[in-house]
């Protein structure tokens, strides 16, 4: 049967299938060519992610070679400048004759601790240098040195014991004076930063630590209780007080922890007096004015027991003087005994003797202010 003769319909079928193939056709031959340009651009990524991480590695890399080679060079100038300055201190120990070579040596070697420690090159020479000229023996700079040394490794100031060692060579103290007043100060340091630390590990943020170790530790140098110290940190950063306010009421209770000592009360009256201060009120401020009171009543029933005269009413701490010099109306200082004069009896109820005939018209002078 020829092509004419077929019927319509199968002819239009036949034309029908050779387009639907021929769409098929196209559409998987877009369909790979689209899969090929996803592949390609995959591979792109890929290959851009690998350089990616190529120059970070390389930038890496770099930063670490750089650190390094600035850190060594840091130490080499670092070791460079310490080998310099003991070089110096060298030549000051050598042009003396104050110490044999065996001692030159050691201090030296001390000296050397201390460099690397981070102590200032002029502080140390300053030391030598000063204990040199004060015929100051060798072991005893050690022992300074040793001092200074141990409290820099505990990453404590240690500014306040340099300034001490050369307030007493300057002033001709004795070396074994010296040593002790710098090791019981290296030892106030250490407990102050202990009530430091322990306030921080309750929480407290406290700025200027190192500022508030040297404040505390002064105030336990002129016996102030440890406890009350640990109770104005504590209860001053939690009302917020500054550091100059804390400083002002450590310094103040110093004073009147002196007051105490110098009217002759026992360090376990003054802690006794502290601590009822510290439970009267909170308030950080009240504390002084507290202990004031609670020493002037002591202070006046220890003078009547012994015998004495109760002490001026009219003394305050406003006054300017410390209250160990005031004088009392018998003419005897707060905190001393009063003493008979030689051949006079003491009256039968134990009170101070009589003066030797005044004028009658003589008034006891006003205490001191």
């Amino acid at each position: 049967m020829s092509l004419e003769e077929l019927p319509l319909f199968v002819i239009a079928r036949s034309e029908a299938t050779k387009q639907s193939l021929g769409e098929r056709l196209s559409r998987s031959l877009r369909s790979l060519a689209m899969t090929k340009q996803c592949g390609e651009k995959i591979m792109k990524l890929k290959k851009l992610k690998k350089n990616q991480s190529k120059l970070i590695f390389f930038l890496i890399t770099f930063f670490i070679i750089g650190s390094l080679t600035i850190t060594i060079f840091a130490f080499a100038e670092e070791e460079a400048s310490i080998n310099e300055q003991l070089e110096q201190i060298k030549n000051i120990l050598d042009s003396s004759s104050t110490y044999s070579a065996f001692q030159a040596r050691m201090l030296l070697n001390t000296a050397q601790s201390l460099l690397e420690s981070g102590i200032v090159f002029e502080d140390t020479r300053g030391i030598i240098e000063n204990s040199i000229e004060k015929s100051i023996d060798a072991y005893s700079v050690k022992k300074i040195f040793d001092v200074i040394l141990g409290t820099q490794k505990e990453n404590l100031p240690t500014e306040p014991l340099i300034n001490k060692i050369n307030e007493g060579l300057a002033k001709n103290v004795n070396k074994t004076i010296i040593i002790s007043v710098i090791s019981t100060k290296a030892e106030n340091l250490k407990k102050a930063n202990k009530i430091l630390s322990e306030a921080r590990q309750e929480g407290l943020e406290i700025n200027d630590g190192e500022e508030i170790v040297k404040i505390l530790a002064n105030s336990l140098e002129n016996d102030v209780p440890l406890e009350s110290l640990s109770w104005l940190i504590k209860t001053g950063t939690n009302q917020g007080r500054s550091i100059e306010e804390i400083t002002e009421v450590s310094e103040e209770l110093s004073y009147l922890s002196l007051w105490a000592y110098d009217s002759g009360l026992s360090s376990e009256k003054i802690s006794l007096l502290f601590q009822k201060a510290m439970g009267i009120s909170s308030n950080i401020g009240d504390i002084c004015i507290n202990i004031q009171k609670n020493l002037e009543y002591e202070i006046s029933t220890a003078k009547i027991e012994s015998g004495g005269v109760k002490p001026s009413t009219t003394t305050t701490l406003d006054s300017g003087t410390s209250p160990s010099t005031t004088i009392t109306d018998s003419g005897t200082t707060i905190g001393d005994t009063p003493t008979q004069e030689a051949g006079e009896a003491p009256t039968e109820t134990g009170g101070a003797p009589a003066p030797s005939s005044p004028p009658e018209d003589e008034t006891p002078s006003p205490p001191e202010n």
